[in-house]
């Protein structure tokens, strides 16, 4: 199979062009890629699993337009930021995130992350408090009560297979890039809702991030972590440390349809949030809100954070 060729990819597989400006910023001893846009509060946008930067490409430019500087970061080892040979613990790619916050010049900044950059997210509030001003989470319960779904309920267990199956050595990376890296835009259909998300050249698009070499070793790493310590030291004590509550609002998005974290998991977030925190369910969507109805999803998102006191 070969990949459809795309229109948009003039900066590359990664630097994709658009009115946003792409560099580097050195955080946390590594370098990390960003696309930005806007003046105003910090914004920084945290992506997941299997996508990068570009997925909130439908953001970024309406968050600018309402008056803010729209940040979108690779993660470690995605994207165009380093790909080291360690690090992908979640306390370290959040120190990641709250390391950029600082090297932007930025006080603070309101984190919005999707899937394994939500779960960063929360990781973030809690260890940098004072870096975090608001937190947007999307298709990602707690940290805790992931941990809780994925080793207590069955359903849950199985719809995050996925996961489980990242745990065998070398496997996974192949399948990932084999084909072209298929299996990138099987997994994104598959996780969408009834309504596909976006188009074959946007999931080309995926795809060839994907096959930027280390990019699918280093995909996996953080859901190896968050197994495999599961009974380790390092893994209880984050789980311990994560037990101190979220001081900063807090708006929690999620699709009804997600297949991937039940809506049953996610919810129960906010027992972890001693401040004001909002629950928005999507009916109709899956696990990728923000690019399934990003109208809706940027709405939501755009008014949550102008209100000066949410859920008042």
């Amino acid at each position: 199979m070969t990949l459809p060729e795309s229109s948009t990819a003039g900066g590359g597989p990664v630097r994709l062009d658009g009115p946003w400006t792409h560099r580097d910023v050195a955080a946390n001893g590594a370098r990390f890629h960003i696309a930005e846009m806007g003046d105003g509060p910090l914004v920084l946008l945290l992506h997941g699993f299997p996508q990068f930067w570009w997925t909130w490409r439908h953001q970024l430019p309406a968050l600018a337009e309402a008056g803010f500087r729209a940040v979108a970061m690779d993660l470690r080892g995605v994207g165009g930021s380093d790909r080291t040979p360690r690090g992908y613990d979640p306390a370290n790619l959040a120190l990641d995130i709250t390391g950029v916050v600082r090297s932007l010049g930025e006080p603070d900044a309101a984190l919005v992350g999707h899937d394994l950059g939500g779960y960063l997210a929360w990781t973030a509030a809690v260890m940098r408090p004072k870096l975090v001003r608001r937190l947007v989470v999307s298709s990602m319960p707690h940290p805790r009560r992931w941990r809780s779904a994925m080793l207590s309920d069955f359903a849950q267990s199985r719809a995050g297979s996925h996961v489980w199956g990242f745990q065998r050595p070398w496997l996974p990376e192949r399948r990932l890039v084999a084909d072209d890296a298929a299996l990138v835009g099987e997994l994104i259909r598959d996780w969408s809702g009834p309504q596909p998300i976006v188009d074959e050249e946007a999931i080309g698009t995926y795809r060839r991030a994907m096959l930027v070499p280390s990019t699918a070793h280093c995909s996996i790493e953080p859901y190896r972590w968050m197994v495999r310590s599961l009974a380790r030291p390092d893994g209880i004590q984050f789980n311990r440390r994560m037990k101190r509550p979220v001081r900063v609002p807090t708006l929690h998005l999620h699709g009804s349809l997600d297949p991937v974290m039940r809506t049953r998991s996610a919810a129960g977030s906010g027992e972890y949030v001693e401040a004001p925190y909002r629950w928005r369910l999507f009916d109709g969507l899956g696990h990728f809100p923000h690019e399934e109805d990003p109208v809706a999803f940027t709405t939501e998102l755009v008014n949550w954070l102008k209100d000066p006191e949410p859920d008042r």
